[in-house]
């Protein structure tokens, strides 16, 4: 019996047998070297809780295979220490090592017990031979911990000195939960990634989301959140484009049934030269690929960011063409007006000052709260098929 995964399972429908959910996720890119013998003490987040969590490790930016030959996941108790008696060896195929050729990515066996929703998970994971370029998520918005030699067993913190804000070679955590529960996936970029959020209070727009879900009665329980930072729909630069990584980083985690779109200001920026009907192509792109694997997509209109050093008036006369097509141009199965939250009354290019982060782009903590708030739960749900 897994001890670190103490609580009940909740009870499954009778008419369906549960799946695995998403419960947590990162979007992957590549991130400096791998350093073989180093040890990656992984701080996440949980919105879903159920039984069998396994875990998705990744290579996907990798150039050559990696070998962990040491994965255990437990609960934390502060910092790098996690609570006496949680932590547990993963297998994977059965085996206590795995190894990843450049590109892939594997899903660990389940793991006996239950684990509950808004819970810190901390998967501590150990290569001998990591080298060339890494496979992470760059901006946490969390703090996790690495260490030089395998102290992925070991429940005490002491050895974990080293603090880092990234998550290396991790990308999902999945569950299963009741019967009939679902994930909603945010494809995003520096706001959904939580830029001007507070740092290890989980207070991304899509965290609160996740508490206002688990508070309601709704069958759209994870929330898997896929921002980048910088990241753009229609071109590679700061990560893959929305288009290049949308197979990877959501239509592959399990249980998805929505994504929430909302990209486009990295695209339209002052000076892009990126027109309205470019980013409608890349949106109905996207849409017509989550259709066609049984998704329903729900698109969220660009915010105000007059006061960021891009802005101006063609950026702007883009962002308004773009969102007339979002709310009025029925390509989406719902849509949330991200714009009309954030927006000020006096000036509708500006931010709400109160919910500004202060570069006049990024919400704070109150702003991300109010774009949660504005997302109807009913509307993550569809009758769309796989």
């Amino acid at each position: 019996m897994l001890a670190v995964l103490v609580c009940a399972a909740p009870p499954a429908r009778a008419d369906t047998a549960p799946r695995d959910v998403a419960t947590w996720a990162a979007s992957a890119d590549a991130l400096g070297t791998g350093v073989a013998g180093r040890s990656h003490r992984l701080v996440v987040h949980t919105s879903v809780g159920g039984t069998g969590v396994r875990v998705r490790l990744s290579n996907a930016f990798g150039d050559r295979p990696i070998t962990f030959d040491s994965v255990h996941a437990g609960l934390r108790k502060q910092g790098a220490e996690l609570r006496r008696g949680s932590n547990r060896r993963l297998t994977f195929g059965g085996a206590p090592t795995v190894t990843l050729p450049a590109g892939a990515t594997v899903w660990s066996d389940p793991l006996p017990g239950s684990l509950p929703a808004a819970t810190d998970l901390v998967v501590s994971l150990h290569s001998p031979d990591a080298a060339g370029p890494a496979t992470g998520h760059g901006m946490a918005m969390a703090t996790s911990y690495t260490a030089d030699g395998d102290h992925t067993a070991e429940e005490s913190g002491a050895a974990w000195t080293t603090p880092t804000g990234s998550w290396l070679y991790l990308d999902a955590v999945s569950v299963r939960p009741r019967a009939g529960t679902a994930a909603v996936a945010a494809l995003g970029d520096s706001i959904t990634d939580g830029w001007q959020s507070s740092t290890d209070l989980n207070r991304r727009w899509p965290d609160y989301l996740a508490r206002r879900l688990h508070r309601m009665d709704t069958p759209v329980q994870g929330v898997a959140n896929e921002g980048v930072s910088g990241n753009k729909v229609l071109a590679d630069g700061a990560g893959q484009s929305a288009l290049n990584r949308l197979d990877r980083d959501v239509l592959s985690l399990p249980g998805v049934r929505t994504v929430f779109l909302f990209e486009g200001v990295n695209d339209i920026k002052a000076h892009s030269g990126v027109t309205a009907e470019d980013m409608i192509e890349g949106y109905r792109t996207i849409v017509e690929r989550a259709h066609a694997a049984g998704k329903c997509v729900v698109g969220a209109t660009v915010g105000p960011f007059k006061g960021w050093g891009e802005w101006d008036e063609a950026a702007e006369a883009v962002r308004q063409e773009v969102n007339a097509f979002v709310r009025d141009g029925g390509l989406f199965d719902a849509v949330t007006d991200f714009d009309r939250v954030l927006r000020s009354p006096y000036d509708q290019a500006r931010m709400l000052p109160a919910l500004d982060g202060g570069d006049h782009l990024h919400p704070n903590d109150k702003g991300m709260q109010a774009m949660a708030d504005a997302v109807d739960p009913t509307a993550l749900d569809c009758d769309r098929e796989p």
